[in-house]
């Protein structure tokens, strides 16, 4: 083997046994919320690019009214300043904002017991964003997944300062408010331990490495158990390729969306996401919007094809969400009520945020 492989064998085994710890962990973490939920306080956040679609319901969305009445304190921030991170603007970020908060309502998240805000309109936490920064190396910035993927897709198009810093300021998000908890995927992990490393230095170098009286709580992963839905392409679903449905679609419009869904040629309906993705992607759909197993629908639609199996999964779709639509009708009816729950989320979050930034400039000596 040669020193190349072997460093990478070694890489490999050491992200294998570190995801396992992970893992390990996060398992713990759901059994503590059960005997004690309020010692954890949630942070997840959405940047506004685009409408919520499938994906993101259950992805990540359809737990964060699990997590806020299994009684864990939610945040969700609205992440407004990342939109431009790998954009030249913003877009119509008004409209997408506050529909991201219809969204986020309609699927259950109640403000009075959860923190909507937005980057924008929390000072404090993006001030935050210059000690951290000096705890970082450019190499560290660079050798995070994301990072490297950008630049990798940029084919040799300059990086914003914005784009590289973007695990820093991830960092923040997490950091400012206190969160000690976030649920991830597991390619985001690195993310999280970029915002524990930087927890820990900022400690260590101006003196607060005392146990009892850390600046920064440590923030731990749950990682999400949830399934990953394709787009109606077989592909991942995303809002630039035409291939989602969107939470605010219309039931004619969820129909009309599934019904150019891409399948295959064999009649015969089965289940095998690894040689029929396409049609087994569906299957995933009618099963989570249904409660059955996808190997059950499979054999109840047994050789009726490609239409029978569209027709279930576009009535299973439309049953599930409609009284999620119906709800989310009402809320984009009502801006002014969404204004409400967004300015009342941005006072709590800027009443934490200041307390943070307080403490950061003690720490520092910087309290003049």
């Amino acid at each position: 083997m040669t020193s190349t492989a072997a460093e990478e064998a070694l890489a490999n085994s050491t992200d294998d046994a570190s995801l396992a710890r992970s893992i390990a962990r996060s398992q713990e973490i759901e059994e503590q919320i059960q005997i004690n939920p309020a010692q954890f306080r949630m942070l997840t956040g959405v940047r506004p690019t685009g409408n919520m679609h499938l994906g993101h319901y259950f992805g990540t969305m359809k737990s964060w009214q699990e997590i806020q009445d299994r009684g864990v304190e939610t945040w969700i921030l609205v992440a407004d300043y990342q939109v431009i991170t790998d954009r030249d603007g913003v877009g119509p970020i008004r409209e997408r904002v506050l529909s991201l908060v219809a969204d986020t309502l309609a699927v259950g998240v109640d403000p009075e017991k959860s923190t909507i805000f937005t980057h924008s309109a929390v000072p404090a936490q993006n001030q935050l964003m210059l000690p951290f920064l000096s705890l970082v190396t450019e190499a560290e910035l660079h050798r995070n997944p994301t990072v490297k993927a950008e630049l990798e897709a940029t084919d040799g198009r300059a990086m914003s300062g914005l784009l590289l810093t973007y695990p820093v300021h991830q960092a923040a998000d997490i950091l400012f408010c206190q969160a000690n908890l976030v649920p991830v995927g597991k390619d985001q992990l690195p993310h999280l331990e970029q915002a524990r490393l930087i927890a820990q230095r900022f400690d260590k170098r101006y003196g607060r490495a005392v146990k009892e009286h850390p600046v920064f709580r440590r923030p731990e992963a749950l990682l999400s158990s949830a399934s990953s839905v394709l787009g109606l392409d077989g592909q991942k679903m995303s809002k630039s390729r035409g291939n989602t449905i969107e939470l605010r679609m219309t039931a004619d419009e969820t129909a009309k969306a599934i019904k150019k869904a891409k399948t295959d040629a064999d009649r015969v309906i089965t289940y095998d996401p690894v040689n029929r993705p396409e049609v087994s992607n569906l299957l995933l759909l009618a099963s989570l919007t249904s409660g059955r197993t996808p190997e059950e629908i499979a054999a109840e639609i047994g050789d009726g094809g490609a239409g029978t199996l569209k027709k279930v999964v576009t009535e299973s779709v439309n049953d599930y969400f409609a009284p999620i639509r119906a709800r989310r009708e009402e809320l984009v009816a009502n801006e002014d009520y969404l204004l409400e729950v967004l300015h009342a989320g941005n006072a709590r979050a800027n009443d934490v945020a200041n307390r943070t930034l307080d403490d950061v400039r003690t720490a520092m000596h910087m309290n003049y």
